[in-house]
């Protein structure tokens, strides 16, 4: 009897403890589903399609790491002298501005290009290396961005070269990670929308570290960033090789042997890349003209029935969701010819632009701000793609240096011309017309022969 009544007593004990503990299991399942059904979500997201075979959907999530790690830097500064510049201010602080965003393209191009070329079979350590630059110089700028220090203007000009160093190599290592039945346009937009994506979703979690004071959103830097230095050498071992690549030579040229042999040059490719480029820096030279000219002209002439703040926030979220739009395209599109994408866009912001100067307006303005973010983010997609396609692997990095200094200095010429136009609205837009039609009607000739002639891809020597 008590042998029985303990044994009872013991299993009633142990059936207690087992409910007890399923309770617990059951909260921490219900509390914890939230982050695993999202990574979950996530994963099943960025490997759709065959990209998580191929190894793109890695690099997908690493490009998020960045946008995000990108984004906590940019609030920590937001506050500081190093990117503080109000419409209010002299026209020479926003040219020193200007010159001041150069900067990370001089050294990128003649130094940063040459020397990843040389780096084949590296390229894993180099992006690994990007982010644990910009990790250990998040940690630099947080002990003087409250001060102002001196360190801060070469810390914070370190990041951007890393950061730019990062997106070369990210873009040389697409064609490398290419699902089957992927286009280059595609998979370049999904990559791209993945940072755009974590950008957004970070910035409020940035916005909120920025509350407990400057240093905090650096912190969180930190951590991104060291995280991303992990998760880069996670990528496929064929990053670093370069097996089954082929050079890239002008169409319907044959080289002799032996200059076959030497070490390929930019110019062993066919003229649509240079066509894309010129097409491309005229988008990007209406996208410097718009922000700084629109920037003076709004505050001194807001659009009707709208406050200066209000104004430029109009054109601001029209800009940026042109921009994610344009973004989403192209990772849906189907295989298209790049060239066939770059003339059209092109065209639709030339029309746009026109129709915008002559009936200078709340919408036509609008419109204009989101049919030129969302050109230029197809047409950048679209020029990814003809130089992965076209220039030899062998000196790809330095054609996507070279590219990014052309745009980028493109840029800084519109931003110049913008900020001593002079504040007409219609005059203002009809001169941003005029620098696209220049890239368009340059360029539309040798963009369409291209595309007849389907291009130049490149072939194994």
């Amino acid at each position: 009897m008590n042998v029985v009544a303990a044994t009872g007593k013991a299993s009633g004990r142990g059936g207690g403890s087992g409910r007890l503990g399923g309770a617990v299991r059951a909260v921490g399942r219900v509390l914890h589903f939230p982050v695993t059904g999202a990574a979950r979500g996530i994963r099943k997201a960025t490997h759709a399609h065959g990209a998580g075979e191929s190894g793109l959907g890695k690099l997908i999530e690493l490009h998020a790491v960045n946008g995000a790690g990108d984004v906590m830097v940019t609030v920590a500064l937001a506050s500081t002298v190093f990117f503080s510049v109000p419409t209010d201010e002299a026209r020479g602080r926003v040219a020193l501005y200007l010159a001041i965003t150069m900067a990370p393209f001089t050294v990128l191009a003649p130094v940063i290009g040459p020397l990843l070329d040389r780096l084949p079979h590296g390229r894993r350590a180099a992006m690994a290396g990007a982010m644990l630059a910009r990790a250990l110089l998040a940690l630099v700028i947080s002990g003087a961005v409250a001060s102002g220090a001196l360190e801060l203007y070469p810390a914070a000009l370190g990041v951007l070269v890393a950061s730019k160093a990062y997106g070369v190599i990210r873009s040389a290592v697409v064609p490398r990670l290419l699902p089957r039945g992927f286009s280059l346009v595609k998979a370049n937009s999904r990559v791209t929308l993945a940072g755009l994506l974590a950008t957004g979703a970070a910035a409020p979690v940035a916005a909120g570290l920025h509350t407990l004071g400057d240093p905090w959103p650096l912190y969180g830097a930190f951590v991104i960033f060291a995280a991303g230095t992990f998760l880069s050498f996670s990528l496929p071992p064929k990053v670093d090789s370069a097996k089954g690549e082929g050079v890239a030579l002008l169409a319907g040229t044959r080289r002799p042997p032996e200059e076959r042999a030497r070490r390929p040059g930019l110019r062993s490719v066919g003229p649509a890349v240079t066509y894309a480029l010129g097409a491309n820096a005229s988008l990007r030279c209406l996208s410097g003209f718009l922000i700084f000219f629109l920037a003076f002209l709004l505050r001194e002439h807001p659009l009707a029935g709208q406050s200066a703040a209000v104004s430029l926030g109009i054109v601001g979220v029209a800009a940026g969701a042109g921009n994610a739009l344009g973004t989403a395209v192209g990772a849906w599109l189907r295989s298209r010819a790049p060239e066939v994408i770059i003339v059209t866009v092109v065209a639709v912001v030339l029309g746009v632009a026109v129709l915008g100067g002559l009936f200078f307006g709340v919408f036509p303005v609008a419109c204009l701000a989101a049919v030129a973010g969302c050109a230029q983010a197809l047409g950048k997609l679209a020029l990814d793609a003809l130089i992965q396609r076209d220039v030899p692997e062998a000196v790809r990095t330095s054609a996507f240096a070279r590219s990014e200094t052309l745009l980028q200095m493109a840029w800084v010429f519109g931003g110049a011309v913008g900020i001593v136009m002079p504040l007409d609205g219609t005059v203002g837009l009809l001169v941003g017309a005029v620098f696209v039609a220049a890239g368009w009607l340059t360029t539309l000739r040798g963009l369409l022969a291209s595309a007849r002639g389907g291009g130049c891809p490149a072939r194994a020597t």
